[in-house]
Order: C-alpha cells, then sequence, then structure tokens
C-alpha cells in the first residue's frame, strides 16, 4: 500500500511537471519548484501543496464551496490548490503565480456569492490560494484589539473574544462561517452597525503581501493602499494576511426578538411605518425585515409575510418602550423579547436555539444550497401602492426572498470617502434579494425568478447609478475578461462605480500604482487605468 502511495504520488508529480513543461509556463524552473525554492524552508511549503490528482484535493476545495452552482462537474476547477500553513506560503504564491503569469484565486471563507475567489470565468489555468489555515485570532483586552488573521471565520472570532470579555464585540455579520478576509475587505456590516458602523469602519491596521511578495503593515503600504484594502476589496490590490480590530462595548445582556405578521395581519401598513423610523430609530436599535411568500388562510392561496427581527443593547422594557411610541403597528410585547447575552444574540440571529453551547460557533461546517443573491439601495421611502404592486409581484414569482437592513445612526455620520464603501447618509436600508434550491435542475428558473424581481424593483431604488453592496458580489452587474487595459478599464468601470460609486476612481489610481501588471485580478476586481 505504501509503495502504491508514493508511485501515486509521484505519477502526479510527473504530470503535472509534464503539463508544465508543454504549456506557456515552460521556464529554467517549473512552477511547483519556484513555490518551493520561494518559501521558507523552516516551512515546507510542499505539505500545503495539493494537485488536483491528491486524494485531499476534492474535500479541500468542496470544505469551502458555499454556494453549490459551483460544485458541478463542468465548473472549472484549479489545477493546485495552496492552503497556506505560514506567512511564507502565501509570498512564495504571489511571486510564483506573478513569474509564471497564473491567475491567482483567493479564498478565505468561500462565502463570495457568484463564487469569484474558487472559480474563473475566463477558462485558463488557474490556482486557489486557500487562506483556511491561518486562522488565529489574538485578543488584547488591555487595547480592547485583536489581530485576526484572514483564515479566521466571525464565529471563531466572536468566540474568543468572549473568552475574554463578556461585554466587549465585534460589529461584523451575523454568519459565523463567513471568512474574515473577504468580509472586511469588502465593507461588512451587521446587526449593530447603527451603533458602531461597519466592519470596516473598525479596522485599526492591517498586514499584507504585495505584488512583489513583500510583507506590508499599514505603516509600510501607506494610507492610500490602506484604505483600498479596507473596504475596496483586498483581492484587487494584494493578499491580506490579517486585520487589526477594535472591539466595542456591549452590555452584559441584550434584546431580541422575531416576530412575523402577513398581509391579513397589517403587514403593509407595518412595513411602511417600519420605513419611516427604521433609519431613525436610536443607533442602540436595528430591526431587519425579511419578506418572502408563504401559505395564506386558505391553503390554496399565497401571501406575504413580514418578518421582523430586531436587535437591541439594552433590556426589554426600553425596548418596548421605544417601539410603543415608535413603532406601535408591530405590536411587540413582552413575550416576543428574549434578554440574553451579546454571544448568545449571535446564536438567535444564525436560527441557533439559544442556550446552545458557545462552541457551536466554532464549526465551520453549514448546510449548503444552489443559491442567488442580488443587492439594491434605497433612498426614498416606498409608498403604500408601491408596497402593494411589490407583493402583487412576489406573491406571482413565489420564489425569490428580500431583506430590508435599515441604516442610519452612525451610518449616516461616516463620510462616504472616510472608506472605499461609499453609501452612508441619504441611504435608508438597503436590499438583498435571495433564492435557495437544492436541485441543479431548477438553477435556470430561480436564477431568472430573482432576476426578474430585481428589474420590477427598478422604480424603488437608487439610480444613476443603480447602487449594489461589493459583499454580495453579482456577475449580473458585469465580468471582467481583462482582455487589454482598456478594454479592461470599460468592463470594471462597468460594475465598480455600482458597487463603489464616487469611490470608484481612487480606487482604480491606488490599483494603477501598485499593481499595474494586473496580477492581482478577479471577473470583478479594480481594473488599471489605460
Amino acid at each position: 500500500m505504501k509503495r502504491s502511495r508514493t508511485t501515486l504520488l509521484a505519477l502526479i508529480f510527473f504530470i503535472v511537471t509534464l503539463w508544465e513543461s508543454n504549456s506557456s509556463l515552460a521556464n529554467s524552473e517549473t512552477f511547483t519548484q519556484c513555490l518551493t525554492s520561494k518559501s521558507d524552508p523552516k516551512h515546507p511549503i510542499s505539505s500545503a501543496v495539493i494537485f488536483s490528482g491528491n486524494s485531499s484535493y476534492s474535500s479541500v476545495l468542496e470544505a469551502y464551496i458555499r454556494n453549490l452552482r459551483f460544485n458541478t462537474s463542468t465548473t472549472p476547477k484549479p489545477f493546485l490548490i495552496i492552503a497556506a500553513t505560514h506567512e511564507s506560503h502565501v509570498q512564495a504564491a504571489v511571486t510564483c503565480g506573478r513569474r509564471h503569469n497564473l491567475q491567482m484565486k483567493i479564498r478565505s471563507g468561500g462565502h463570495d456569492y457568484d463564487g469569484l475567489s474558487y472559480v474563473t470565468y475566463s477558462g485558463k489555468p488557474f490556482f486557489v490560494l486557500d487562506m483556511f489555515n491561518l486562522r488565529s485570532v489574538n485578543v488584547d483586552l488591555a487595547s480592547k484589539t485583536a489581530w485576526v488573521q484572514s483564515g479566521a471565520i466571525l464565529g471563531e472570532v466572536y468566540y474568543y473574544i468572549w473568552e475574554k470579555s463578556k461585554t466587549l464585540a465585534y460589529p461584523a455579520g451575523i454568519c459565523p462561517t463567513v471568512g474574515v478576509g473577504g468580509h472586511i475587505s469588502g465593507g461588512g456590516y451587521g446587526n449593530i452597525m447603527r451603533k458602531y458602523g461597519l466592519t470596516v469602519d473598525n479596522t485599526i491596521d492591517a498586514r499584507m503581501v504585495d505584488v512583489n511578495g513583500n510583507i506590508l503593515d499599514r505603516k509600510m503600504m501607506g494610507e492610500d493602499l490602506y484604505w483600498a484594502i479596507n473596504g475596496g476589496g483586498g483581492g484587487s490590490f494584494g493578499v491580506v494576511l490579517a486585520y487589526k480590530i477594535n472591539l466595542v462595548e456591549v452590555p452584559e445582556n441584550v434584546t431580541v426578538f422575531r416576530v412575523s405578521r402577513t398581509l391579513e395581519q397589517n403587514a403593509t401598513e407595518i412595513v411602511h411605518q417600519w420605513q419611516q423610523v427604521a433609519s431613525v430609530l436610536p443607533d442602540e436599535l436595528f430591526i431587519r425585515v425579511v419578506i418572502d411568500v408563504v401559505n395564506g388562510t386558505v391553503s390554496s392561496q399565497k401571501t406575504v409575510r413580514a418578518s421582523f427581527v430586531g436587535m437591541f443593547l439594552g433590556d426589554a422594557t426600553t425596548l418596548l418602550s421605544i417601539l410603543n411610541r415608535r413603532l406601535p403597528e408591530l405590536g411587540l410585547v413582552r413575550s416576543d423579547c428574549t434578554e440574553t447575552s451579546w454571544i448568545q444574540s449571535v446564536l438567535f440571529w444564525t436560527n441557533i436555539r439559544v442556550g446552545t453551547p458557545e462552541t457551536v460557533l466554532l464549526q465551520r461546517n453549514q448546510t449548503v444550497n444552489y443559491l442567488k443573491r442580488k443587492s439594491d439601495y434605497v433612498r426614498e421611502p416606498i409608498s403604500r401602492t408601491g408596497l402593494e404592486s411589490i407583493w402583487k409581484k412576489m406573491i406571482e414569482l413565489e420564489i425569490p426572498t428580500m431583506a430590508f437592513n435599515p441604516y442610519g445612526g452612525m451610518m449616516g455620520r461616516v463620510p462616504s470617502t472616510a472608506t472605499p464603501f461609499p453609501y452612508r447618509a441619504g441611504n435608508l436600508w438597503k436590499i438583498q434579494y435571495g433564492a435557495n434550491w437544492r436541485e441543479d435542475r431548477l438553477t435556470n428558473r430561480y436564477m431568472e425568478l430573482t432576476r426578474e424581481l430585481y428589474r420590477f424593483m427598478t422604480p424603488f431604488v437608487s439610480k444613476n447609478p443603480r447602487q449594489s453592496y461589493f459583499n454580495y458580489r453579482d456577475v449580473d452587474l458585469g465580468i471582467n475578461s481583462h482582455d487589454g487595459v482598456v478594454r479592461s478599464y470599460v468592463e470594471g468601470e462597468r460594475y465598480g462605480k455600482k458597487y463603489f460609486n464616487g469611490n470608484f476612481e481612487r480606487l482604480v489610481k491606488i490599483k494603477t500604482r501598485v499593481d499595474s501588471g494586473n496580477f492581482f485580478r478577479n471577473e470583478q476586481s479594480i481594473p488599471v487605468k489605460p
């Protein structure tokens, strides 16, 4: 058995070497030899390099595919994966990928909705630099900060903060399996953003590998480049190894609730009133609304359900006092509310029973579906008539859902140019459109239903440009083929201005300065200036 395994590994290496020698990659050294020579000999890279014929290849690749649309027999696969276990492995991947003109995909948690962190649309050979082994979380209570490596997941960040303090938290997303690298570098938000702003509003330093393979911190990279990787998508400028984050104060107990109302239970009026107050409620209160289609009181009929999911940094009595004055239409009562610790509220928002041991946040596995997501921003309240037309359309389509995430509070006090994320004051809420399904045969239908709802919403959302959230990656907005500098810029501008609005050109300028050869690229990366 041992001999046959050795023979198999030798055969795999021979095939890879033969492939390299018969391709445009041929050089005085092969790509794999380059990786070995450029990594730290004290930390050999060989065990981190996983070829497509390796027995662990499929399990490593699939472990962080969070969208089954990109786990089919026809999905383009990387010819190898570098599951880096040391910073020198990242440096070697960049240096050798650039030397051999290979496209490199950078993956932390794999939640990129359209798979751009591990799939290519170009048809050319590519490899994946997978960061999941670089996942340390070092909390410093004295300074109320933490250094977090890009391969950590949010659940790990929350857990290790909670281990040290019951009154410190981090304003990031509600899904605990999201990777830190992509979440922070693309903006990041969560249910305490109205109090503390976005995830990127709470970072203070970073470590990254630049196009020359150098490791830089904030001081070394300069404020422009730090600004760019703190919300402009780190994968366009380098490989972010870690972020230093500020921890924020939370009460020992917070209050959460989830109540649902159908059209027959006055949902239209409640949503209409929610629009008026959600962005001007106290900063400590965040109320998301999830809209979906369910069976009505008559089983053959469908109705719209609005679910109000709330987070309040305070006690239930104070929360009820606020909502009885500001949103009495909701009819929230004490039995709807749960007072719990902040760490347990994370479980609540993930639909895990409050009281479950906090160690569940360290689990990286999750149920995976086929899915499609899109996004919008709303700047003007939608009339009752408009809401009714939206409900009618949703009942017709049945499948797509919408989640309304309110802004205001700190979101309105941070300048639109403070980070690459531009959508601050003037935005009432963000919409996330979504559809999940379990069978591949439904893909085209469910994708089109989601797009149809998105098209229907055009009159109600932002315009010139129609705005989208970068972390809800959506290739419908455009794909960059990187075929020539001029064409690449034109294609990049199409999606780039929707994601970054007035900050797009500054990102392009920084990209052109730090990566003029456009090594760090994907189908929606920042282009260089012609």
